[in-house]
């Protein structure tokens, strides 16, 4: 599959439809933004904006998501909206959408309308709940989504005790999710598409993308009939550490190989080959003591000195990157991981660029974000130059 011929036509606002839609643009699909007139994607009104000054053509979130694209107003409440949207369906190769089920039936755009038009399409709907169960008409925000998953019940990860709330994660984190997963199935099926001949609908729930991610702790349950919690008691993993520079960093206790690393690096202290600190059952069963111990030591070292000092022994450790550090990283700059863009209206701005990329091959250069309507005509005219001529009588 070349993807610099694949088509995409994408139908969907704010965070896990664009994400997904952005996804293939990075690997060179031409990905056809569809806004509504006048407003367009909801993304558009939030923030963070430069300078703190709200611009539908400056939006962090909207920028970032929407790298690569082209973008059309269109009413598809309209007859004529409808109609120009079948037009760019009838030879693209997936449409991305994130209409509430059954939405794009009642306008005759449902997936066995769209079959019929084009057989070879693949679309691939992305939702809160997915096309079928009871809670398939149900709406939801991040916040519903990300408890819904299962996956707020465990966090925050190494909290002392339950008197400490679950939270959900950080940002849009769980649309993230939902996203990539859209963006793999899709690729999937175009290599399916490719060898078949056909084209098919796939269906992403983002509670389900969000809860498999979790799977390895969720499963537990069926295993032992008990729910996992965000104490941590029970499964002896790692430990949160506030180093001397009031940095964090994470320590590694998985297995009894992991703990001779990090005992040595904190200079072989004699409590940690003593009992109960000498196995792991020890460990576990004292973990508050032993937690207190570790930020002890931590707190004579620098989040530096201690990621390195244990990495020397053979063992594990995380620093735990504030935004600042992760722009600084020189691993980060090294890998040419940020993109400078320019825009017309927010000017020049740093992008996180494409995590994966094959080796020797050189991908598409990353284009801005679109301003809206900004290929309106463009699109329209390769539309009109694509269609067939009248036959004169």
């Amino acid at each position: 599959m070349d993807t610099l011929n694949v088509k995409v036509i994408e139908l969907a606002d704010f965070v896990a439809g664009p994400y997904c839609g952005k996804l293939l643009a990075d690997f060179g699909a031409d990905v056809i933004k569809i806004e509504r007139p006048g407003r367009g994607d909801d993304a558009r009104h939030l923030g963070p904006f430069k300078d703190d000054v709200p611009n539908p053509e400056a939006s962090g979130t909207f920028l970032y998501l929407n790298t690569g694209k082209r973008s059309v107003e269109l009413d598809i409440e309209t007859d004529e909206g409808r109609d120009t949207l079948r037009a760019l369906l009838r030879d693209a190769d997936v449409l991305i959408e994130d209409q509430m089920p059954g939405e794009l039936a009642k306008l005759g755009l449902g997936y066995e309308d769209l079959r019929a038009l084009n057989p070879n399409l693949i679309v691939t709907s992305i939702t809160p709940f997915g096309q079928v169960g009871p809670y398939r008409d149900y709406k939801a925000r991040h916040l519903n989504l990300y408890h819904a998953s299962g996956q707020g019940y465990l966090l925050p990860m190494w909290a002392i005790n339950l008197d400490v709330p679950p939270c959900q994660g950080p940002g849009y984190l769980g649309f993230f999710d939902g996203g990539m997963a859209g963006a793999t199935a899709t690729l999937a099926a175009l290599f399916w598409r490719d060898a078949s001949g056909t084209g098919q609908h796939i269906d992403v729930s983002i509670q389900h993308a969000m809860m498999a991610l979790e799977r390895s702790q969720l499963r537990r349950f069926i295993d032992d009939g008990v729910s996992p919690n965000r104490t941590g008691k029970g499964r002896l993993l790692e430990s949160l550490v506030q180093c001397s520079d009031g940095e964090f960093a994470v320590v590694i206790l998985s297995s009894q190989q992991q703990w001779l690393g990090l005992w040595r690096a904190m200079g072989e202290p004699e409590w940690g080959m003593k009992p109960p600190f000498d196995t792991q059952k020890g460990r576990s069963d004292n973990y508050a003591e032993l937690r207190a111990r570790l930020n002890e030591w931590a707190g004579t070292v620098t989040q530096d000195e201690l990621f390195h000092a244990i990495q020397r022994e053979g063992s594990a450790a995380a620093p735990i990157l504030t935004a600042e550090g992760v722009f600084k990283l020189a691993q980060f700059r090294e890998r040419g991981h940020f993109v400078t863009i320019d825009h017309p209206v927010a000017g020049p701005l740093e992008y996180i660029g494409q995590p994966t990329r094959p080796v020797g091959i050189d991908l598409p250069a990353k284009r801005r974000a679109p301003l809206l309507g900004e290929h309106t005509e463009e699109v329209l005219a390769q539309l009109r130059d694509r269609a067939p001529a009248r036959q004169s009588v």
